[in-house]
């Protein structure tokens, strides 16, 4: 029931924050171990989030885990989504569940990332995964401008947070060095007035 109405229980990043203003955050991340799958998002109809169910298997969310140990993996939150303008760009991201888009005049792909519970502090230390198009990776510590809003992360809504939050960053002199990620902390089932969402804007 507390899900339905926001409540976080399950493991979300550390981070520090560094400087809080009216209009955004900096914070700073620790290192952490992501587990990431990369698609085009045809083989799903479309679905932006259709690789979320290869990972979940991976971490064992929706029955027996889908790695060689097998061991379950806990959750975490939140769920990020990454949009790419280049295909041949690469850039670092932060999240148990990380959606990446990318894809120049070709085709886009998505890449969508968990964040491994902290207990994992290497990528040789996480089970191994079953299906090979599963990988594990390791992100260093980075620092993001971030702003939070509640209700449904639309594409509208969200393009209009990146704008003002890049606008506010550039104005107090931050260097900007990576496409935002959009961070979703609820399952879909929880209502849109309850729901907790993040544009975060990686900076120098």
């Amino acid at each position: 029931m507390g899900m339905i109405f926001g409540k976080i229980s399950v493991e979300t990043p550390k981070y520090q924050v560094i400087k809080s203003t009216e209009d955004y955050e900096i914070r700073k991340y620790e290192p952490s171990v992501i587990a990431q799958f990369t698609y085009d998002p045809s083989q799903f109809k479309g679905d932006k989030d259709g690789g979320f169910q290869l990972l979940a298997n991976y971490i064992g969310a929706l029955g027996n885990p889908q790695n060689t140990k097998p061991e379950k993996i806990a959750m975490t939150a939140p769920v990020i989504t990454k949009t790419e303008e280049s295909s041949s760009e690469k850039i670092a991201m932060t999240a148990p569940v990380v959606t990446k888009s990318g894809g120049g005049e070709e085709k886009k792909t998505v890449t969508m990332q968990f964040l491994l519970p902290e207990k994992y502090r290497s990528a040789e230390e996480a089970p191994k995964p079953v299906d090979e198009r599963v990988e594990i990776r390791e992100e260093g510590e980075r620092k993001y401008g971030v702003v939070r809003f509640g209700g449904v992360a639309s594409d509208g809504a969200v393009k209009e947070k990146v704008e003002n939050l890049k606008k506010s960053l550039e104005r107090d002199g931050f260097k900007v060095i990576g496409e935002f990620l959009l961070a979703r902390y609820n399952p879909p089932w929880t209502l849109p007035p309850f729901r907790t969402n993040e544009v975060m804007i990686p900076i120098e």
